[in-house]
Formats: C-alpha cells, structure tokens, sequence
C-alpha cells in the first residue's frame, strides 16, 4: 500500500522534553488525540499508514523517540527520560491522548502511564513480556557492549518478533542502519523496567493485541501482560504476525478507543 495515498496531509513540529532534548513529531487528522509509540528502530514515518488510517477519526501524533530519525538524544540514557518524552508529546498532542504501542513503543506507553503521565485509553500489539523476549534482549545487548552494532541488529532482526520491513543481513545493504543499532540499547532498558508490580499502577482501559500466526510464546505473553493489568482485555488478529497489516490492526484499535467515549461536556 503507499503510503502517501493512505496519510492525510501531515505537519511537523517538535517539543522539547523535560531534559531540553528535542522531540520530532508528525501530526495528521482531525478528532481526539491519538499518539502512536514506535518500536525498536521505528519512526515517525513508519507509523504513517497506520497512522493514515486511523487519521478519519483521530489526530494522529507519531514522534521519533530519542535517538532516531530528528529527534535528539540527550545522554545519559535512562527511561524516565523517554517517559518524559512521551509526556512532552501526550502534552503537545492534547489532554487525555489515547495511546497505541507497538512491540517495545507498546512497553513504553504502559510505563508512561504507570509512571503518571495522563493518557487515555491504550493498546498494544505484542509487547515483548516474555522470558524468552528479555533473552533475547540480552544477547542483542552483549553484542552492543562489544561494540558489534551490526552482528547486534542482525541477531535482532532474524526473531520473528523483529522490526518490519527489514531482514537479516540489512545492515550490508543500509550502512546507515546500523548506527541506529545504539538505541537497541534503549529498548532493553525499557523491556527491563515494567516489573508485574507497576503494571497494577496501570488503571487505564488496555488493550493487548497478538497475531494468530506469531509464535506461541509471544501468544502466551500477551495473554500474561492481559491478566497482569487491572483492566485489560486480550484479541488475537488471525493470520497475523509481528509484522501486522495496518489495515487489519486499525479497526481494532479504532474500535477499542472509540467505545463508551463520552460526549463533549459531558460531566
């Protein structure tokens, strides 16, 4: 599907989070706020067909999280620096913005909202919450620590759970991919730091989606998180994987944020 016959005309703009490090974001649509949260290596950009769809009924913001496409990247490093992001965003995009996390952008958002920032209603699709995803972390983590940025992305995209759109081996082709292997880095540290304890903080309506076709484990992590959450409900998308189809994932997700909403003014 191309992209710019599915995405409404977008604006640009940045926000500076709490740090002073600033933020990139892209803006489309008309309608409550919705934030889109990245995964591993993800952009702004390639939120834009979701995002295109969701766009008839929402006002899209996708962001570049610190570190990638024109965002900045502030050391040290920590996660409630990227808490602190989403918080600058959630704030440039409206009181109350509904959430949608994919892979570890789908950890961060409960995180966030575990910490405090004031979101509405959030989704998922298939967080990592697994002890088999926090083994893989790790070794794509050892690889980072000896500077193997490359060997790092490729062990990271040859799991099924990996980022969409790219294979093994990327890196030879798309040298520049590979610098933006660092911010694996981030996403460890944001798999690592929602303990089942703060995931009780997450008093937000939540939903955790999964393909039907993603491997059991990731399956069985999704109904986990599910039960882990005070008010949370589970769907599996048939057919699909980690590399969902927009066009099958939007509908979900429109459907789930859009329910008992009240009117404006309402009390």
């Amino acid at each position: 599907m191309d992209e710019e016959s599915t995405t409404p005309s977008r604006t640009r703009g940045r926000v500076t989070s709490r740090d002073g490090t600033p933020i990139a974001y892209e803006r489309y649509g008309d309608g409550p706020p919705l934030v889109l949260v990245s995964g591993a290596l993800g952009t702004a950009a390639g939120e834009r067909v979701l995002g295109g769809l969701l766009a008839g009924n929402f006002s899209v913001v996708a962001y570049d999280r610190r570190g990638r496409g024109a965002s900045g990247d502030t050391g040290p490093y920590a996660v409630e620096r990227e808490i602190e992001d989403l918080a600058a965003v959630v704030g440039e995009a409206g009181a109350g913005a509904a959430l949608h996390g994919t892979g570890t952008g789908g950890v961060l958002a409960l995180a966030a909202v575990a910490a405090g920032v004031p979101a509405g209603p959030v989704s998922v699709y298939e967080p990592p919450y697994s002890a088999r995803e926090r083994e893989r972390w790790r070794r794509v983590a050892a690889l980072l620590d000896q500077g193997r940025r490359a060997a790092a992305l490729d062990l990271f995209l040859a799991d099924s759970a990996g980022s969409p759109g790219l294979a093994p081996g990327v890196t030879a082709l798309r040298p520049g991919v590979a610098e933006s292997a660092r911010t694996l880095a981030y996403d460890l540290a944001v798999v690592g730091d929602l303990p089942e304890r703060r995931l009780a903080r997450v008093h937000a309506r939540v939903l955790v989606v999964d393909g039907g076709a993603s491997p059991a484990g990731t399956r069985q992590a999704a109904r986990a998180l599910t039960a882990a959450l005070p008010r949370a409900r589970h769907r599996t998308l048939t057919g699909q994987t980690h590399e969902v189809a927009p066009h099958v994932l939007a509908p979900v997700v429109e459907d789930f944020l859009t329910e008992d909403r009240e009117p404006v003014g309402a009390a």
